[in-house]
């Protein structure tokens, strides 16, 4: 289930000055039969041990001994793609830094705007990535690249690829981005290509499936938290002060439910997991009643994707990365509340949208570490000639993982978890709306 790829056999040694031995006070190279259990559960343990099966594993990310690539004669080169994100400065600057200082690789090229630097009709031009080029964009949000969505001619990309002699791309992106590279790297599978491809898996809304988080997320949430903590000053200041809050999260609602945790001020998690009625007695507008009468103000964030059952829908309609678009689901509640309370009692409604403000932010210091980590581990794997693979850190711990195992799904949040039961504890809100 999570075998990675490789190109062929690593035969050049690592330029890396690490150890094979423990005890040595000396950090070891990583072997890639060094392996940890995905499920830690005593229920699957006991599964393996009765059914005398061993348990599906995940390779441990880190410097192999042995490399794929002779360093010095290789060009590599990095892609932005899809929505901004905290974080994306660092992990472009983590990449270069690690092939140029640990493997002494001379060439590195930035991707200009996303797939479409990889098509020659775009008029795009490739860029060239240094240490003194990168070394302080990691005060910066957004991407030193540039970046779009959309879907590219897969043959065209390889071609390019290999027209520029090209023999490692990290791409740097979500579902969509990662969907894209694995494509990539099955047509230059078929081709017979020595070329790498790399997934550094980047999404505020942290619904790539498996892995524990994605950078940039926590920083998402955690200035997010800051906007709700104005919007409770907003809400309490006024008489039936009412505050809505409408944060990013298309088909999961992690950011809003982690940023009310974050800063319990909040009454109602309305995320794209639940699907919430507004009416009836056991409605969200009843809940909010109840809340404005006994506290006389209220803090609502939702995420864009809840409540898309609420519109009605004629088509359906996609952005460029294939997304369905949404009807705007703050809006839509701002309306609603004034609507319903116009004939029960005064209320005043402040709405606020910090969706871009958030996203185009930089990395707080627990994601620039994380960044760090991250492009550090996808060096290493590049090297050593492991292909169509993403880095994550899987229960804490940083591995290897399929590209193919990480898309087939999004993740979303479980309602019947202890983290969804913890939103619920701090805001107060019903069980169900």
């Amino acid at each position: 289930m999570f075998q990675i790829e490789n190109l062929g056999e690593a035969k050049f040694k690592s330029p890396l000055q690490l150890s094979t031995v423990r005890g040595d006070n000396i950090f070891n190279f990583v072997d890639d039969q060094d392996r940890l259990v995905y499920d830690l559960s005593l229920e699957a343990y006991n599964h393996c041990l009765a059914n005398n099966k061993e348990p599906n594993c995940l390779e441990k990310a880190g410097p192999r001994q042995n490399l794929y690539f002779e360093p010095n004669t290789i060009t590599a080169a990095i892609v932005t793609c899809g929505g901004l994100c905290p974080g994306i400065n660092n992990v472009i600057r983590g990449v270069v830094m690690a092939l140029h200082y640990f493997y002494g690789v001379k060439q590195i090229l930035g991707v200009p705007y996303g797939y479409e630097g990889l098509n020659p009709e775009m008029g795009h031009n490739f860029v060239e990535l240094t240490p003194d080029s990168v070394k302080d964009i990691h005060q910066f949000g957004g991407t030193i690249l540039g970046s779009s969505r959309g879907a590219q001619d897969v043959g065209v990309m390889v071609d390019t690829l290999a027209a520029n002699n090209i023999n490692i791309l990290f791409t740097i992106g979500g579902d969509g981005t990662l969907k894209g590279c694995n494509a990539i790297g099955e047509e230059i599978e078929k081709r017979g290509l020595d070329i790498s491809v790399v997934g550094i898996p980047k999404t505020i809304d942290n619904d790539i499936d498996i892995i524990d988080r994605s950078f940039g997320f926590e920083t998402s949430f955690d200035i997010a938290g800051n906007v709700l903590r104005d919007a409770h000053n907003e809400a309490s200041g006024a008489y039936n002060g009412i505050s809505i809050v409408k944060v990013m999260g298309r088909d999961s609602g992690f950011i809003a439910a982690s940023a009310a945790l974050a800063m319990p001020v909040v009454n109602f998690v309305l995320v794209p997991e639940m699907d919430f009625q507004l009416e009836g007695k056991t409605g969200f507008l009843e809940a909010l009643r109840q809340r404005l009468e006994t506290k006389k103000h209220a803090v609502i964030v939702v995420a864009e994707g809840a409540g898309q059952h609420l519109f009605q829908k004629d088509e359906i309609r996609k952005d460029a990365s294939g997304n369905i678009q949404h009807d705007d689901i703050g809006i839509f509640l701002k309306d609603k509340i004034k609507d319903h309370f116009k004939e029960i009692f005064p209320i005043t409604v402040k709405y606020i949208d910090p969706s871009y403000i958030v996203r185009s932010a930089a990395a707080n210091s627990s994601d620039s570490v994380f960044c760090s980590g991250l492009a550090y581990m996808a060096v290493h794997g590049a090297m050593a000639g492991k292909t169509k693979f993403v880095v994550g850190r899987v229960n804490n711990k940083l591995v290897y993982l399929p590209i193919s195992a990480v898309t087939q799904k999004r993740k979303k949040i479980d309602l019947e978890s202890e983290f969804w039961f913890a939103v619920l504890q701090s805001t107060g809100q019903p069980f169900t709306l």
